[in-house]
């Protein structure tokens, strides 16, 4: 996999995203990584959106996560599992629901920019929280739910079979050991995007850069959604 920014309009941004020998790549063979990931990577850098914290750019579609550090340099990309209902909303008072009380329409990965970091749940201990309020974290693949076939999923060379969880991100454990614990201990800043909604709406900012540059050339508890 290469990763190279292109369109943003600044060198040292293209550099600073681009992947150093060290990361870790467990994207399937032939599998690419999406321009808009490469062009957000790099306008999250340039513009210093994650203020120097350590970010990651999650692609629902393409069933892949990218890690960044704080000095925005890839440290890893990898398959990831996502809610198995399309759609990047929050559905009211779901936080508060058990994991089987989820109606299949609400088993969503929200879409958006996410400030994030490690904290307690009430059922996994210390978890990864990318969304508190929706109760989204990131965590590694368990087998869970047998029929679910989550690990089998998770290493599948297509993302066709990836949406199968409440809303969560999976990743493998290894990956987020090596990875995500790692670089996301002081917390860091999440994009996720969109299934349904433009990218205009999920990261106005972006966009407008983006088009810019064409015209010229807590103390709380909470379950986790597994």
């Amino acid at each position: 996999m290469a990763l190279a920014c292109t369109g943003i309009g600044a060198a040292s941004a293209g550099e600073a995203a681009a992947q150093p020998a060290a990361a870790v790549d467990l994207l399937p063979e032939g599998q690419d990584v999406s321009d808009t990931v490469i062009e957000l990577a790099g306008w999250v850098v340039a513009t210093r959106d994650s203020e120097g914290y350590p970010f990651a750019i999650m692609d629902k579609a393409a069933a892949q996560i990218l890690v960044f550090g704080g000095d925005g340099r890839l440290r890893g990309a990898a398959p990831a599992l996502f809610g198995s209902a399309v759609g990047d909303h929050i559905a009211p008072g779901v936080a508060g629901l058990a994991l089987r009380e989820i109606p299949g329409r609400d088993r969503t990965t929200p879409a958006g920019r996410f400030v994030g970091g490690f904290g307690p749940s009430i059922d996994a201990g210390r978890v990864l929280w990318v969304d508190y309020d929706s109760a989204v974290s990131i965590h590694p693949t368990a087998t869970g739910v047998p029929a679910e076939r989550r690990p089998e999923r998770l290493a599948s060379p297509t993302p066709d079979d990836n949406r199968v969880t409440h809303g969560c991100i999976n990743v493998a454990p290894d990956f987020y050991e090596r990875i995500v614990r790692q670089t996301f201990e002081r917390g860091g800043v999440f994009y996720v995007l969109p299934d349904k909604a433009s990218l205009a709406e999920t990261f106005p900012e972006f966009v407008q850069s983006r088009s810019a540059g064409q015209r010229t050339g807590g103390s709380r508890t909470r379950s986790a959604r597994h």
